[in-house]
């Protein structure tokens, strides 16, 4: 039996650094499968693969990576028949809700072939209120559904943290918390059962600013620009009603924009200054590999948080995910009209 592993989180929590840690530590010399199943035209976290319905590459250590386009059900069982992996790594889209993923994979089609073994959500230490307040349909439910709940950019934000972990109680008392740095998380202990858990251990935000100290621990989530959060902590209304299920599609706006332009480093940083002082909606996310002056470089992008670095995986494109978006203004921008 196939074990089937979930990584869900809101727009750029770290799913995919989580993954590469899991890959590194707890899976290696496994055979596992990734299967990415993204928001919008283009998944650039599948840059690395070839175009088609599903698309196979072998990445470090033994892992197969799929872009998920089409009937899930049919892709599961797909790479089961084809691959007989010992592991599946699911990770759902950012704005994705982590029940229907579950919902999907309890198919009476998958069920003699791979079962969910873990649900784990990473959350932002820094950005859990905000999106509470202004998604708390799509973020609510990739918390509730969670067996673990891996916090990100504590060290960071050691301020939100306990903020974090108290919103994050209130919305699922059962499941694990994780707040230390991810440096001092081992991978056995991400996919530790619940029940085999000591209790201090499954909340182990009591001492997590001790052995932080406030200081960065070099996993990838940091802005070289610093964190101007603009944390839009406004008391919106929100009734937390159920009735009312929304898909992404319904919510949230994706555009993908392809340009063979050549940036440079500070011609990003302006474009993205630009983005958020000057365009029509509100951009929540944005990834992309694009080509720089000496090679390719990416960009990933959320709001008060810009990171950009050289890349060996070629790319032409930007995708953006946000509210209100318009396709027009963000061709313009980025194509230097």
């Amino acid at each position: 039996m196939t074990e089937i592993y979930i990584i869900s989180g809101f727009l750029g929590a770290g799913k995919t650094t989580l993954i590469r840690k899991l890959l590194k530590e707890a899976f290696y010399g496994e055979k596992v499968v990734l299967l990415e199943n993204d928001f919008g035209e283009v998944s650039v976290d599948a840059a690395l693969l070839k175009s088609g319905g599903i698309e196979v590459k072998e990445i470090n250590s033994g892992c197969i990576c799929c872009s998920l386009s089409g009937d899930f059900v049919k892709a599961v069982k797909e790479i089961h028949r084809q691959y007989r992996p010992d592991k599946i790594i699911i990770e759902p889209s950012g704005v994705g809700k982590l029940s229907d993923v579950v919902r999907a994979c309890e198919d009476p089609a998958i069920q003699p072939l791979a079962g969910v073994k873990r649900k784990i959500t990473v959350a932002d230490a820094a950005r859990c209120k905000s999106y509470l307040d202004n998604f708390g349909e799509f973020f609510e439910d990739q918390i509730e559904n969670a067996d673990v709940i891996v916090l990100s950019r504590t060290e960071d934000h050691p301020d939100k943290t306990k903020a974090a972990v108290d919103l994050i109680k209130g919305l699922n008392p059962f499941a694990a918390i994780l707040s230390n740095s991810w440096d001092l998380i081992g991978s056995n202990e991400i996919l530790l059962p619940r029940h085999d858990r000591p209790e201090q251990e499954a909340h182990s935000h009591d001492h997590v600013h001790d052995q932080n100290n406030g200081h960065n621990h070099g996993h990838d989530h940091n802005s070289e620009h610093g964190h101007h959060d603009h944390d839009h902590d406004h008391d919106h209304d929100h009734d937390h009603d159920h009735d009312h299920d929304h898909s992404a599609e319904e919510i949230f706006d994706t555009v993908t924009v392809r340009t063979t332009r050549k940036f440079t480093n500070d011609e990003l940083k302006n474009l993205i200054y630009r983005l958020e002082r000057e365009l029509t909606g509100t951009v929540l996310r944005a990834k992309g590999i694009l080509h720089g002056t000496n090679g390719y470089l990416e960009l990933q992008y959320l709001p008060g948080d810009l990171k950009i670095r050289d890349c060996d995986t070629e790319g032409d494109m930007l995708s953006f995910i946000g509210k209100d978006l318009n396709r027009r203004e963000l061709i313009e921008l980025l194509k230097g009209a």
